[in-house]
Parts: structure tokens; sequence; C-alpha cells
């Protein structure tokens, strides 16, 4: 007989009983903490119930069913408990959260606690598995005596939100025990080193420790590490993320290795230590197997559903959906069954809601809002009124009164805390989200539901991986309060045995390595790590790609049927492809031999971390790119293919390119703005022209691309030094570097927002009253400062003191008196004119540093050369004798002084050589010694020519 279910065209599968669910009583609460209240579900004009939406009952995958004990265990489970109390005195307290470890980490304890083994644990999530890390971590300190200064222990973690989660706990664990935690996230900085100099826990991105560990052999603080804890290590999986985390681990392997056989006492040396935990896979065996160091297997162990610490009932709905519909459309008829699977399957207890967008997120919780009313007791909705006070987000603020919420990344970060606190506080019975909470902060729920299993990546919808499904689910169950909970995944009925297959068994994970193999071969020959070919093959045997080659070839594209050797030529031809992809752009260097090393321009390719793909555009550059065309060329690299073109960001971003009431970016492109690169360039000119953004979203796509075009101008400049015939392009990238790290256009007359304490608005102040350049502050008195920018002394004081110590330069050219046709000799003088002021104090750091470059008509580069203020500082000048060759066109040189990090210290000029024969002196008037000056400020900034035998040019007086 058809179900109710059949008959409405919705199917169900429940993964967990075959049971149908009371959807009647009480929002219960009961187990919480005294503050909560019960809530009850109604909704207005008696919105549909469980049943009119199709929800009637749900069949199961077979499920063990124990009487639960403490922590999700069973009574014969708990015989098996260790106490806390084996822990040394000094290192309990890092445990003094519980009495027992729990039935996994109690397994797990022995081969932890006291052996050195690799250890790889395969566990659902929500099982406890940090505690695995913290013992991995005693065990190194039971093992090392103190002060541990030679010891670093490095946890990575596929996001930063994980790494900051982890990085305040651990913090407040640690700290009185003796270690330093240190986060190290974003991109590559030079004070990275500086900052986990002491640091004995170092918590981390594998795309961070890649870019860290790409110089180890110059880096000694990546040879003290002993202990590599890697978080949700089935990652590796990951299409776009994996191949980093299969490469920092097999690379680490590599440092152990180097560092044994160097070594006159191997035996000295403690042994590097890995340690991964991961969601259910089937083939955990394998990342052990991967992560074995040849003496010693690693050990597995894998945990099945029954030692979940809290039961967890699975749920798959599919609901129609007809061809012609989009998956935007069937998103949208999603929000409307969100009450009835809540009324249904949450026994009226809080509920987190996953979807695909932030839009949908706001959309979805909306509808509820309308549709769904809680009843809450006069405390409750004075708490609630309170929290919605407090909220900036005026939508979330209207429905946050009614017990819905909604939390992404795009919404303030005060306003996330916020609703995180009265979540856990069980004041918002429904919270609705994007996927990356799941992943990022800790918010439990005793229902999860995943609102299509559809997400937009890349400009286009996709399925989610099944990473990202386990990690939701994963949020189903509060330990504390729950003995089951729920996780409903909601979908369309043509994938609903997809759903269904991934929850009853797990996907095998497989490696992604062999699709980003080029950039990371790269890598380890500029390590030196892989040599010649068959070094390159010893380096793929400790990949988890080798591991998986082995055992299900076909997935890497080679034939079912091949032997061992068979697999391992593919892969040798695999690498043969890449190498020879990498010498014909000059990145490496191949002999007869197959023995390869390094080029300059691959080492800058690994050591800034940019995409082959990137390289390859920039090959294309022709020398004479203008400002604009390097804008456009740097928004389309694949460093920002994680930025989305959102359709309700259109509006805004067509009106910062066009409009004819409003100011505009500099460069405007032409049409509308339709694709992820107009996007990019938008944001990157907006934000240089002080343009303001209030959109949220825009304002973090902006910290974004900053973040990552800081690294890939400053790698543009650095490629395009070693190039012919290129002056003018090289001279824009030196430019927009400098843009890029100031956030400002090189010749902005928003110069005071690169001083401490004056941002946007303040600086806009100093522009409305003429102050566009450092000379026009310095010039200006304390107190009218202080007037214009409605502050009490001593501002103005501390404004004009930032400048004063500033750098101030004054460039020289003269010709010396040797003349001929072809070649003449000029004279550079850098002078640091306020050297002695700068002995005692500076406003620039020390790192700061001017570029010299001078090119011809002929768009050649006559001299390029990094002049520090650390050297200006010992002697107040440097001089050079710089030889210039005559040009065909003209005999005028471009003169160029380029700050590394201020705009407003440039100087820019013309100059003149004089040459015997046609092209001499003509009808030109001589003028003897002429001397020319000009502000080297912005407002000000003149271009000048000197026509004379010896002629001066003096900038910045």
């Amino acid at each position: 007989m058809e179900s109710a279910n059949t008959k409405r065209g919705i199917d169900t599968c429940d993964v967990t009983n075959n049971k149908k669910m009371n959807v009647e009583g009480q929002w219960r609460n009961n187990m919480q903490i005294a503050q909560y209240s019960d809530f009850n579900l109604l909704s207005v004009n008696d919105v549909i119930s469980a049943s009119a939406n199709g929800i009637e009952n749900a069949f199961s995958f077979p499920c063990v069913s124990k009487t639960s004990c403490a922590e999700g265990t069973t009574e014969k489970d708990l015989k098996v408990l260790r106490p806390v109390t084996e822990i040394p005195t000094q290192f309990r307290s890092i445990f003094k959260e519980f009495p027992y470890f729990n039935y996994i980490q109690s397994k797990a304890l022995n081969d932890l606690l006291y052996t050195d083994r690799n250890f790889v644990i395969c566990a659902p999530t929500g099982s406890g598995k940090t505690v695995i890390f913290e013992l991995a971590i005693t065990r190194l300190l039971i093992k090392v005596p103190m002060p541990w200064l030679n010891i670093k222990i490095v946890y990575m973690a596929p996001i930063k939100a994980l790494c900051s989660q982890r990085f305040d706990d651990w913090k407040e664990k640690f700290e009185p025990v003796g270690l330093i935690c240190k986060e190290l996230t974003g991109d590559t900085a030079m004070d990275d080193l500086f900052e986990i100099q002491h640091a004995h826990i170092i918590l981390t991105t594998p795309e961070k420790w890649d870019s860290m560990t790409r110089k180890w052999r110059d880096n000694s603080i990546v040879q003290l590490v002993r202990l590599i804890l890697i978080d949700e290590v089935h990652v590796v999986k990951d299409e776009s993320r994996g191949a980093t985390l299969e490469v920092v681990v097999s690379r680490m392997k590599t440092v152990q290795s180097s560092l044994l056989c160097s070594s006159d006492d191997p035996d000295s040396i403690l042994p590097m230590r890995f340690v991964a935990v991961s969601a259910t896979i089937p083939n955990a065996d394998d990342i052990a197997e991967w992560l074995s160091d040849g003496k010693r297997p690693a050990v597995c162990l894998k945990i099945d559903e029954r030692h979940r610490p809290v039961k967890l009932r699975k749920v798959v709905l599919g609901f129609p959906c007809s061809s012609n519909q989009t998956e935007f459309k069937f998103d949208l008829t999603l929000n409307y069954k969100v009450a009835s699977v809540i009324q249904t399957y949450s026994e009226q207890r809080p509920t987190l809601v996953f979807c695909a967008t932030r839009k949908g997120v706001q959309q979805a919780a909306a509808v509820l809002a309308k549709d769904a009313r809680f009843i809450m007791n006069a405390e409750q909705q004075k708490r609630l009124q309170k929290s919605a006070s407090l909220v900036k987000d005026t939508r979330l603020r209207d429905i946050l009164i009614y017990g819905v919420a909604y939390h992404h990344a795009g919404i303030e970060l005060s306003d996330r805390k916020i609703i995180e606190a009265a979540f856990n506080m069980g004041d918002i019975p429904v919270l609705f989200t994007t996927s990356t909470l799941a992943m990022g902060v800790n918010l439990p729920a005793h229902l999860v539901i995943i609102k299509s299993t559809m997400h937009y990546v890349g400009g286009m919808f996709q399925e989610y991986s099944e990473t990202d499904i386990l990690q939701m689910i994963g949020r189903a169950g509060r330990p504390q309060f729950d003995s089951t909970a729920t996780a409903v995944i909601m979908t369309r009925l043509s994938t609903r045995d997809k759903y269904v297959q991934m929850l009853n068994g797990s996907d095998t994970i497989e490696s992604s390595l062999h699709m980003h193999l080029i950039e990371h071969l790269n890598a380890e020959i500029v390590l030196h790590t892989i040599t010649d070919v068959n070094i390159a093959l010893e380096w793929i045997r400790s990949t988890f790609l080798y591991v998986r080659a082995l055992k299900n070839p076909a997935h890497y594209g080679f034939s079912a049927g091949l032997d061992r050797t068979g697999i391992e030529e593919k892969l040798q031809e695999l690498c043969l492809k890449n190498l020879n992809d990498l010498s014909s752009f000059d990145l490496i260097k191949m002999d007869d031999t197959l023995y390869f090393k390094p080029t300059e321009t691959g080492r800058l390719m690994a050591w800034y971390y940019i995409a082959f793909d990137t390289m390859k555009k920039c090959f294309m550059i022709n020398g004479t790119e203008t400002l604009s065309e390097l804008v456009t060329l740097i928004s389309s690299c694949n460093e920002f293919s994680d930025i989305k073109l959102r359709t309700n960001e259109k509006r805004i971003l067509n009106t910062l390119n066009k409009d004819k009431n409003k100011i505009t970016i500099r460069y405007p492109m032409e049409g509308k703005i339709k694709t992820r690169e107009m996007k990019v360039n938008c944001l990157i000119q907006a934000q240089l022209g002080c343009i303001p953004i209030q959109d949220f979203t825009l304002t973090q796509d902006i910290g974004k691309i900053f973040r990552n075009g800081i690294r890939v101008t400053k790698w543009l400049s650095e490629f395009l030094a070693s190039r012919q015939d290129n002056f003018l392009v090289l001279l824009n990238s030196l430019i927009l570097a400098k843009c890029f790290k100031c956030r400002l256009w090189e010749n902005s007359v928003y110069v005071a927002k690169q001083l401490e304490k004056i941002g946007l608005t303040l600086s806009n102040a100093m522009v409305n009253a003429g102050l566009t350049s450092f000379k026009k502050i310095e010039n200006k008195n304390a107190r009218e400062l202080e007037l214009i920018l409605n502050r009490h002394p001593p501002f103005g004081n501390q404004i004009k003191e930032s400048v004063v110590y500033l750098p101030k330069y004054e460039l020289t050219i003269e010709q010396l008196a040797k003349y001929s046709e072809a070649v003449a000799e000029i004279l550079v003088t850098v002078i640091l004119t306020n050297f002695e002021q700068l002995q005692t104090k500076r406003t620039a750091p020390d790192s700061h540093y001017v570029t010299l470059i001078i090119g011809d008509n002929d768009n050649r580069v006559v001299i390029k050369q990094k002049i520090t203020d650390s050297a200006l500082l010992k002697v107040g000048k440097w001089i050079k004798k710089v030889e210039v060759r005559r040009p065909v066109k003209s005999d005028e040189l471009s003169i160029n002084l380029i700050s590394s990090e201020y705009v407003g210290l440039d100087i820019q000029q013309k100059f003149e050589v004089f040459y015997l024969g046609p092209k001499g002196f003509g009808n030109q008037k001589l003028s003897k010694h002429r001397k020319l000056e000009s502000e080297h400020f912005p407002d000000s900034c003149q271009t000048s020519s000197a026509r004379s035998p010896a002629a001066r040019i003096n900038k910045g007086k």
C-alpha cells in the first residue's frame, strides 16, 4: 500500500528508526540549564501541519540500539573508561572538565600516552576527538624535560575558524602548564617567523604551513617540529584544498628523513609524530598507511556510530523538482517546508538550519518568522528583546523577537556574537546559517536540517561535498543535554538515494594531488627535495596519491589491470608531463639526463605561492602595460577564484563603476559588472580610491582581495624585474604593489589615512581642509589640525610629529663630462635630507625602502636599485655612477624613486641626456647647471625636463 508521502510526491528515508514522530507538546528545554524556558511552536493561520506537508513517517537503515550511559557508552563500556588520574598531576588540569575519558578516548589512550607511534582515529563528529590531540601533546610533554625550548607542535585544520576556536581553548588549557600558543593563519608575511619563534603550539591551515615550509631549509623553526596534529584529515579528498594538505604532510616526512640522514647520531633525534583525526570514512587504513614511517606502521582506530556520545537519527527527505525548475526556485520552495520539518523532528528543542547562500539564509528565516510563532514566557521575551536591541542588522532585529535568527560571515561580528550567545542560552529556538558555520563556530543543536544539498560556488550551483554534509550533520546532538539527536537532509527526489548511500556508508577518500601536481612539484624542486625523475618518483611514493593509485588506478586515469610497476610508470609519466610544462615556461632547467634545478622565476612562484595559471597569464605581458591594464590582469588571477559575484551585489558594483551623480572608480569598465574578474577589479579600484562601501559582505571580500593582492603584486614586480625591455610595466608594477600595501592610489590626496589614528573619516576632513600632502600637514599649526579633526590636544602635535619623522628624500642626477654618440655617464645621488633627525625617532618601519628605477624611451631599464632607509641612515646618502646607452627614440630618461610603503613620498621626473652627433644641441638653448625643484607630494608632483650637459634634479626639500 502506498504511503501518504508517496502520494504527495515526497520520499523520505530515516537512517535510524522506523517510528513516527510525536509532533505535539511543548518546546522542551527541561534537559538544559535553568534559564531555558518552555516553547510552543504555533503557526499563524493554522500553518501547515507535518502531515499536510507530506511528512508522515520515515523508513530506517539498521542502527544498533543500546542502553545509554555516560557520554553515549553502554554499561559494558563503562568498565573500560580510564580515569583522568592516569595523567601525571602537573598535566591533569588539561582534562579538568571530566573525571573519566569517554569510551573512544579510553580506547585510544594506551597508544597515545604510552607510545610514540603515528596515530589515526576515524570516529563520528562530536565524539570528543579533540582530547585525542591533547593526549598526544601530553605524551610529548612527559617525554621531553622542561623548559621545552626545542620542541614545536603544529596543529593543522582546514579553515581559520577551526584554528581560532582551538586557539582560544588551548591557550586557556596549556598556558598554565607553560606552553605558548600562537595562531598562524592568513597570507605569508615576514613577521610570521618572529611571531612563532617562541611559540610551542602553532595553530595553522595547510595553505599557511605550506607557504612556511617551502623555505624550511632556511628555517630552523620547522626542524624543531616534533608533533603534527591533523584535524579533519579526510579533507585530503577536497579537490581544491586536499592536495595542499597532502603535500605538507609529505614534506614534513621529508624534513624528518633529512634530519635523520644528516645526523651523526640518529637515535638521539626525537622522531616527528603524526596524529590525525577524521570523520567516519571506509578507508582510514589508507590514511594510516600514508602516515606510517617505514619502521613502524601507524595505529588506526576505527569507531562506529554506536559509540557516538549522542545517538544520531539521520533522515533524508526527497522533494520533487521538475526539469525546468532552477536550483534557485527549488531552494525557495523548500523555505515553506521547513516549519513542518521542524514540527515533525525537533521534539521542540533547538534547531539549526543550514542554507546554501547568505541570501537564502535570510529569506528562509523571514519565511519561518512569518509562518510560525514560538510562544515564550515573559522572561524569555525580555531577554530576546534585549538581544534584538543590541543587534545592528535591522532585518535580523525584526525576526529575532519571534525566536528566529540567522548567522553568517556577512553580518557584523558583534551581531554574530549576540546570536551565538542567545542560541547557546536556549533563547533562540531556530537558527538559520550557512554551511561554513559547520566547520567554524561550535553551535550544536538537537535537530540539524540541511535545506537543499546544492550550494553556489564559483558562479554555479553544485552538490555539497561529503565532508560538508558530514560536518553539518555532526552539529546534531549536545552531549550535556541530549541522549539522541536528529539530522534531516532536504534534497531533490532524484538525488535522495545518493545521500541515503552517503549516510549509510561513506565514499572512499581519494587523493586530489594529481590535479594540482605542477605547483607542488615546482615547490619541491625549489626545496631541492626533487632533483631528477627518479627522486620525483620517490617523492610520489611518500604521498597519499601513491597509496590510492595502487588500490584504485582507474580513478587516476590508469588502466585497472596494471600492477605496481605499471602504476609507478604511469605516475612517472604524469610527473614528466608536468615537469616539461614547468620547463617550457623556464620555471625549471632540465638537461639530457633529466636532472633539473629551479630557476629564479620558479623560486619566485614557489615562495610567493603563485598558481601556474597565473604564471602563464603574466608571461603574456608585453612590457608596455599601463596601471589600468595591470589592475585588469591582477583581477583575473587564480588567487581570487574564491571571490563570488552575488546577484544582490551587482547594483552596488555597477554604481561604483559608472554613475553620473556619485564618485566612481578611476578606470571604469565597459558595460555592466557580469563576472568575478570585473567584481574584483571594481573592488580593488574602489578601495584604492577611498570610495566608502557600506555593504559588509563586499567589505569582507575587499579584505580577502587585498590579503592575496599584496602577495601577488609583490611577486609580479619581482618577476618582471628579470625581464628585458619592460621598463614601463615594471615601474607600474612597483607602483601597484605599493598601492596594494597602502590601499591608496599612488597620486591619492588621502595621504593622511596612512598616519596612525587617522582613518577614512578623518582623512576626508583633512582633504576637505586642503591638507592633501605630507608637507601641507607638517606646515599646519597643531591647534588648527585639532579644529579640523574635532580632537583635543595633543592630537595635533602627534599628527605633526608622525609626518616630521617620515623620511624625506632628495634625488640628484648629474651627467658627467664624458660625451660620445652612443654612451653617456650619469651620477645618481639619493639623499635622506632629515637623516640626523631620524637617528632618534622614525615613523616608517625598519623594513621601509625606496626603489630607484630609471628607464629610457626604448622601454629599457637603465638601473633598478633597492635602497633601504637603514643604509641611508648610516651616511645620509647613496651615490652610484650609471652608464646610459643611447636610445633610438629619444634621449630623455624617466627618473623614479618609489617608496615601498607610503603614498606621497615618491619622486618622479624627466631628465634629458646629452650625446654627441645629430641629436645634439640643435636649436636648444642651454642654461648650465640649471636646478629643478618640486615637492615630492602628490598634489604638487610635476614633470620637468633638463636639457643641459650638467643638470640637477632636487626633490623633497
